[in-house]
């Protein structure tokens, strides 16, 4: 099995970013330094091929017991098929993991270097200081914010052979074909105009979410209080508006991880399981303090869930912000939430609160929506005419039609002869440019490169 392996100094973040990518809590993460000490390894899927995750120990000569480790890692990554070097952003390059990035570059094997920790504008300033590694291949990324992940991940599958799993990638297209009607068109199953909207209240502690809650429903269903922490179990309601069902759960405010105790715990656990099953999250956010790192990272586990957004500004009555300054300060820090809705509301007194439904049935439409095939690939061809996809070695990358198949969030296959060669950015170009055609304000898209079958081309 092909591996690819996470190295770098202690405490840079890998054991964080080996769990995000194996989706699960396999690796201890602490701030001490020197927490991993052996390897944990982990079959993880990456965009449709299998490979063993490898979470190597620090390197690290600082003892007797470090140098066994480093040791250790640096055969460990000389049997890897691709290696991801990673370094601290907090702190500007050393000649040390300098050295280290040039010895295993020597090694022919793939090699990324990834800047973890790059969190605010001055940290991309800082970040821009590694590029005299004479790296060709360099991410910044924020694995607590969950940001710049995607375009990592590109990258591994791009240096993974592509026999793994290649099933999974052109998915029997028969099969996939059989989904669809006479005139190309998804079959939906679900009625979606009669479905309850499942809205989850998501933020951190003392922001007004129960306040808000209670707001939506006209009564006082959650508790409200000004000591921090006071919603532990989420707090469902389902509510009639308009003839349409809402299904509100308020979930538990969400503190810094090394403030959560004890039964937070379980609350923090419940609250991802609640977005599982939810349509559309309001992020409250406190418009009367500065925006936090926590603010960030809450609203990562919205875009972890591909989940409509509407980003609720409460305490409007205290802020001292403008409006369109915060908004532009959200987008500038929310950049993976750029798409969101924005409203400022006042939950205790209840001002602007009633204007949340228009926004929310608007989101929900926009999530669920079913987009025209015809007018789809007329979006498409005239965005790959304005801008062509870069050519694969020579030879050309091209996009046969565009198909949406499935919904909530609108998911669009782009049938090709080389998905692999869809670059991240184009597949954002395209994003950019649907959003300009269609209504798709305050969802997430979906882009998914299929492959049509073999072609000749393709042989070569």
């Amino acid at each position: 099995m092909q591996k690819v392996i996470l190295v770098g100094k202690p405490n840079v973040g890998k054991s964080s970013l080996f769990n995000r990518l194996a989706r699960q809590r396999i690796a201890i993460t602490s701030n001490v330094s020197g927490t991993t000490r052996d390897t944990n390894k982990a079959v993880v899927d990456i965009e449709g091929k299998e490979c063993l995750l490898i979470d190597s120990g620090g390197l690290d000569d600082s003892s007797e017991l470090f140098r066994n480790v480093k040791i250790k890692t640096l055969n460990e990554a000389k049997n890897s098929d691709a290696i991801i070097y990673m370094v601290d952003g907090k702190f500007m390059p050393d000649d040390e993991d300098r050295m280290m990035f040039y010895e295993l570059s020597k090694l022919n094997i793939p090699i990324a270097l990834v800047i973890n920790k790059v969190d605010s504008k001055k940290d991309e300033t800082r970040a821009w200081e590694f590029i005299n590694f004479g790296v060709k291949d360099l991410f910044q990324i924020s694995v607590s914010h969950n940001t710049g992940l995607d375009e990592l991940t590109e990258w591994i599958a791009k240096h993974l052979k592509d026999d793994v799993l290649k099933a999974d990638v052109s998915d029997d297209f028969d099969d996939f074909l059989e989904e669809f009607d006479d005139e190309g068109e998804f079959r939906a199953d679900e009625n979606f105009a009669e479905k309850n909207i499942k809205v989850g209240i998501i933020g951190r502690v003392n922001v007004g979410k129960s306040s808000l809650l209670n707001a939506l429903v006209k009564d006082s269903r959650a508790v409200v209080s000004d000591v921090a922490g006071t919603t532990i179990d989420p707090v469902n309601e389902v509510y009639e508006h308009e003839g349409r069902i809402y299904e509100f759960v308020d979930t538990a405010g969400i503190r810094k991880r090394g403030k959560i105790e004890g039964i937070e715990r379980y609350a923090l656990n419940r609250t991802e399981k609640i977005l599982e099953q939810t349509d559309i999250a309001l992020l409250v956010l406190d418009s009367s303090e500065p925006l936090t790192e926590l603010d960030e990272r809450i609203a990562g586990l919205a875009s972890k869930f591909n989940l409509g957004v509407i980003i609720v500004l409460n305490k409007w009555d205290k802020s001292e912000w403008e409006f369109d300054e915060l908004c532009k300060e959200i987008k500038d820090r929310f950049k993976f939430l750029a798409y969101a809705l924005i409203i400022s509301v006042s939950a205790l007194g209840g001002k602007r609160v009633h204007k949340l439904y228009g926004l929310i049935q608007e989101v929900y439409q926009n999530f669920t929506q079913k987009i025209q095939t015809s007018k789809l690939n007329e979006v498409v061809g005239e965005a790959t005419k304005l801008h062509p996809i870069p050519r694969e070695k020579g030879k050309s990358v091209k996009i046969y039609y565009a198909v949406q198949f499935g919904f909530a969030p609108p998911r669009i296959a782009l049938v090709m002869n080389k998905p692999r060669a869809l670059h991240f950015s184009y597949k954002r170009y395209l994003t950019n440019k649907l959003r300009e055609s269609f209504s798709l304000s305050g969802t997430p898209v979906v882009l998914i490169p299929k492959n049509r079958g073999e072609s000749d081309e393709d042989k070569e």
